[in-house]
């Protein structure tokens, strides 16, 4: 049987801080109400988990797809993205250089954003919710970057000069709505924020 509703004037706000140490909708301790939850979503540690997420993922892009596989760039001179000279390739290489120097200032910056999350007196702790704000902060990052360098500006493909470079690109847009989604599935799941 659920316990009676108190009237809207009867109703304390209830803290992010507080709703784990309170018992939850349901009565089990660490439950957090709804509202709490909403509200929880944007918390230090999400924010972070953003930022962080953000910087991962475009360090994947650039170490498996620019280096390792030595697919693209971050800017392309031909359609297949193979340099016709020296002079070029060091270029493109100086221009992946700068881009992944802003990824580390991003992570350094998501770093600081974690630590001051974690000297925070009263905050969930939750690896779920960090995995999943990093998800959701990656996939941010890949659709963005997939919509704005392959389709808007067209600097550059995930597989350029391929047959099926337009498949690449739309598989690379469809990794970053995944990994947002389960991102977002996993900050605001219900269970046990101390997992």
């Amino acid at each position: 049987m659920r316990p009676a509703r108190q009237s809207t004037s009867e109703r304390r706000p209830v803290k992010t801080d507080e709703a784990d140490a309170q018992p939850g909708a349901f009565g089990e301790k660490g439950t957090r109400p709804r509202r709490a939850q909403k509200r929880s979503f944007w918390s230090p540690l999400v924010r972070a988990g953003l930022v962080l997420g953000m910087g991962f993922g475009g360090l994947a892009d650039g170490i498996i797809l620019h280096q390792i596989l030595g697919w693209h760039h971050l800017v392309c001179y031909t359609l297949n993205c193979r340099p016709s000279s020296i002079e070029e390739l060091q270029l493109e290489n100086t221009q992946d250089g700068y881009f992944h120097l802003v990824l580390w200032l991003v992570l350094l910056a998501g770093t600081a954003m974690l630590f001051r999350a974690a000297r925070r007196m009263g905050d969930a702790w939750s690896g779920r919710v960090l995995v999943g704000a990093m998800l959701l902060g990656s996939g941010l990052f890949n659709f963005v970057e997939g919509m704005v360098d392959h389709q808007i500006l067209g600097i550059h493909h995930v597989l350029p000069g391929s047959a099926h470079q337009f498949l690449f690109d739309m598989l690379y847009l469809a990794n970053g709505v995944l990994f947002s989604v389960v991102g977002a599935l996993l900050i605001r799941s219900p269970r046990d924020a101390s997992r």
